[in-house]
C-alpha cells in the first residue's frame, strides 16, 4: 500500500493460556485510508484491535503509532494520542441533546464550568470554541439539523453517527471500529461508510474496521486483510482478497 504509515503492528502476538489468539501479525496501516480486517469468528480480529488500543497487553511484538512505540501503554493514554477504539467512547446520554452529547466528549472540556454553561446557555469563549467544533462535526455527519434532538429520539443509524461524532470531538485521528454498521439497515449502513470515506478525504482520519457485512464494506474500503487462527492469510484489494482460495476455504469451514 502506498502512502504514509500512521500505525504499524510488528510481529504482534497475544496468547490466552495455550491459545494463541494473535500470532506474529505485522500490518502497516496507511494514514487517511480505510483498512478492513475480515475473518470468521475466533480468527483474532477483535483481539488484534484490543492489543492496538491498549486494552490487552501483547505477549510479543510492537505497536507503533506516529513513529512512537506505544506497546504496553494504558488505553486511556493511547486514546489521548488520537488512537481511539469506538466502544471506549461513552454511550450517548439519552436525556441530553445531540449537541450536548458531543460537548460532553470535548477533548478540552474545562470540567464543571462546561456543564454550568451547558445548562445555563451562557457560553464563555472556550465553550464557544467547543460549540463551533461540534457543529462542524455535526455538519460533516449530516446531523446538524438534529442538534437539539434528544439522543433517545435517534434511530440506530443516527446513534452510530453520534458515536462517530463523539470520537471526532476527542480529536481522534485513527479510529478502530468493530462492526460499525452492525444491526443497521442497509441504507444507513451505506450512509455510515460514505461518511467514513468523506472523513478520510476531508480530515485525513484513518479507519481500521472489522465488519462482517462484507458486501457493503468492500465498496468503501481501500485495503483488506484476512485473518484465520490468529494469522494473516491474505491481503490486498477487496477483490483480490475475496477471490483468494484460502479466504474462500476459510469462510466455508
Amino acid at each position: 500500500m502506498a502512502g504514509e504509515t500512521i500505525l504499524e503492528v510488528r510481529n504482534l502476538t497475544k496468547r490466552f493460556g495455550a491459545l494463541t489468539a494473535v500470532d506474529h501479525v505485522s500490518i502497516p496501516f496507511p494514514k487517511g485510508k480505510i483498512t478492513l480486517i475480515i475473518g470468521p469468528n475466533g480468527s483474532g480480529k477483535t483481539t488484534l484491535l484490543n492489543c492496538i488500543a491498549g486494552l490487552y497487553q501483547p505477549d510479543e511484538g510492537q505497536v507503533i503509532y506516529k513513529g512512537e512505540d506505544i506497546t504496553g501503554y494504558p488505553s486511556h493514554e493511547i486514546a489521548r494520542k488520537g488512537l481511539v477504539r469506538t466502544f471506549q467512547i461513552p454511550l450517548p446520554l439519552s436525556k441530553l441533546t445531540v449537541l450536548e452529547n458531543l460537548l460532553v466528549g470535548y477533548q478540552h472540556n474545562p470540567g464543571e464550568r462546561l456543564f454550568r454553561s451547558l445548562f445555563a446557555r451562557s457560553w464563555l469563549r472556550q465553550e464557544e470554541t467547543a460549540v463551533e467544533k461540534a457543529f462542524h462535526i455535526l455538519t460533516l455527519l449530516g446531523l446538524d439539523h438534529m442538534w437539539d434532538r434528544l439522543a433517545e429520539e435517534l434511530s440506530g443509524g443516527q446513534l452510530k453517527l453520534l458515536e462517530l461524532g463523539k470520537a471526532l470531538m476527542t480529536d481522534a485521528e485513527t479510529i478502530l471500529a468493530d462492526e460499525p454498521v452492525g444491526s443497521v439497515n442497509p441504507v444507513l449502513a451505506h450512509e455510515l461508510f460514505e461518511h467514513m470515506v468523506n472523513l478520510t478525504q476531508q480530515l485525513g482520519i484513518t479507519f481500521i474496521v472489522i465488519e462482517h457485512r462484507l458486501q457493503i464494506a468492500v465498496e468503501y474500503v481501500d485495503h483488506v486483510y484476512a485473518m484465520m487462527e490468529g494469522q494473516i492469510i491474505s491481503e490486498g484489494t477487496p477483490k483480490e482478497v475475496l477471490n483468494d482460495p484460502k479466504v474462500i476455504e476459510g469462510y466455508l469451514r
